[in-house]
């Protein structure tokens, strides 16, 4: 049953003290327990993967590429500043992580990957080996 329906019957004061927070749960900047969207892009230079990571920061990601196979992934931990002059009635310490392992075709030139990260979206780069790109039609010439 979605968080929605069990908000819906609940007594109302109950539900924003000690429940859920329906808004806490539709919008986490932070993905809670799931795998951030993403997309892929092949040009004529390379790939592109776009994570969609609202949240993190650079320091949060790991890439790790072991023979064909990349690995992404990330953690974060959200700490709760504490003030001596106040008493928790709910406390709720948020920890998130994913990991996404891409397995990357011959053509890929593993020595150029790149990632950048901008707006909550980490890029990561896919550059393809010389050889493996598209060569325009050419005339040859008979000797």
């Amino acid at each position: 049953m979605s968080t929605l329906v069990k908000t819906q019957f609940a007594p109302k004061h109950f539900n924003g003290f000690f429940g859920k927070d329906l808004f806490n749960e539709l919008y986490n900047p932070v993905f809670s327990g799931s795998v951030p969207a993403v997309n892929v892009l092949e040009g004529v230079e390379g790939f592109k993967i776009e994570v969609a990571a609202p949240g993190l920061g650079k320091a949060d990601f790991k890439l790790n590429l072991d023979k064909n196979q990349l690995t992404i992934s990330a953690s974060k931990e959200q700490n709760v500043t504490e003030n001596e002059n106040e008493k928790y009635t709910r406390r709720e310490f948020k920890y998130a992580s994913f990991q996404r392992t891409f397995t990357l075709p011959n053509t890929v030139d593993g020595e150029k990957i790149g990632a950048t990260y901008a707006d909550g979206i980490l890029t990561v780069s896919l550059p393809k080996r010389e050889e493996a790109k598209d060569k325009p039609a050419r005339e040859i010439e008979i000797a």
